[in-house]
């Protein structure tokens, strides 16, 4: 059993500010920092720091050697990661003094991914393995049935949500993890248990996740549901918290553990990421968690 996580790497350049700009407004900003980031290296790092062995694919620019000597620094095998003409992705990132954050992606190399490049990362991998996928690259519709034809259990999270991610071949997918936002999108509800309800009953072969923030994580699989609650700290910085649920949870999953153990776990692990600046830095190993 392997987990392979084709995502994007990211270079984030993160500034705190009292309040997000409002349009066409000029403000200071009270610091900048850059860190390693993008969903994908984020949920690889979360996985491995919980104990899995994850292959990380995806691809950097030239300034990228940063992205990748965090993975490695992380112990996430970092071999199948190829190289780009274009620029490493990057974020813009605001964080403000309540902790929130909103984001603005540059895609660059993460949108340089190819079938050649997809053939030969999906050569290594076949049944028994776990393919863990985000939607900050491209050509994701055709990692999902490449994948699926060689028998991997494929994980979609599918931020950022877009209008093409409906014509996704999602009748693959074994577990959806998404947030509000994300989950809105599929099912045009608002509120969190009827869009899981409308989710569990188009997919119900499929783990649905779906967070919270503050208010906890919702599970649910056909016609059970499970609810987590979050546990209360002081946010400082919100950015990679999802990520470090989902590598969380699925690292519980894999290791079989249950839902409920799971879902505790991975809450657990987001609440000491909201009490840390940055996104792949704040991500907790999992001797940490108590």
């Amino acid at each position: 059993m392997r987990i392979l996580n084709f995502g994007s790497l990211n270079i984030d350049y993160v500034y705190r500010v009292d309040t997000f700009l409002k349009p066409g407004e000029t403000k200071p900003a009270k610091s900048r920092a850059v860190f390693a980031g993008g969903k994908g290296l984020n949920q690889s790092l979360a996985m491995a720091k919980a104990g899995l062995p994850v292959y990380h694919a995806g691809k950097v620019g030239a300034e990228g050697d940063f992205l990748v000597n965090t993975l490695k620094q992380g112990r996430v095998d970092t071999s199948l990661i190829g190289r780009s003409n274009e620029p490493s992705g990057h974020t813009i990132i605001q964080v403000d003094d309540q902790g929130r954050n909103c984001i603005l992606l540059f895609g660059g190399a993460n949108q340089d991914i190819d079938e050649a490049y997809i053939d030969s990362v999906l050569a290594s991998f076949g049944q028994g393995d776990y393919l863990v996928l985000q939607n900050e690259i491209s050509l994701v519709p055709q990692i999902i049935q490449k994948a699926k034809a060689q028998g991997l259990f494929i994980i979609l999270n599918p931020s950022p949500y877009t209008q093409e991610i409906p014509s996704y071949p999602l009748e693959f997918i074994d577990m959806f993890l998404l947030n509000e936002i994300e989950a809105e999108g599929f099912t045009g509800q608002t509120d969190p248990r009827k869009a899981l309800d409308a989710l569990c009953t188009r997919f119900p072969r499929a783990h649905m996740v779906l967070t919270l923030g503050e208010k906890g994580a919702l599970w649910g699989r056909g016609s059970e549901v499970l609810s987590q609650k979050a546990y209360p700290v002081t946010a400082v910085d919100t950015t990679a918290a999802g990520d470090t649920f989902s590598g969380y949870f699925i690292a519980a999953l894999v290791e079989g553990q249950s839902v409920a153990q799971a879902l505790d776990l991975a809450s657990r692990a987001a609440s000491i990421c909201v009490s840390r600046r940055g996104a792949a830095d704040s991500i907790p190993w999992r001797h940490e968690i108590h």
